[in-house]
């Protein structure tokens, strides 16, 4: 039993378009997500204060 010949890629010119670009001037560098609105505000307190923190609050 033969081998199914692979099937030949066809040519994008998008794709070669970009792989001339990375060989001149190099891989662009990695993009940092901006941060979103949500992120920006100030995230509340991850725990509840206790007993102790709170007396100690009023008391100064």
């Amino acid at each position: 039993m033969s081998l199914p010949k692979p099937e030949k890629q066809a040519f994008s010119a998008v794709k070669a378009v970009k792989r001339n670009a990375r060989e001149r001037l190099g891989s662009p560098p990695p993009s940092h997500p901006l941060p979103t609105l949500k992120d920006k505000t100030a995230s509340p307190p991850k725990h509840k204060e206790t007993l102790a923190q709170l007396l100690e609050e009023k008391e100064e």
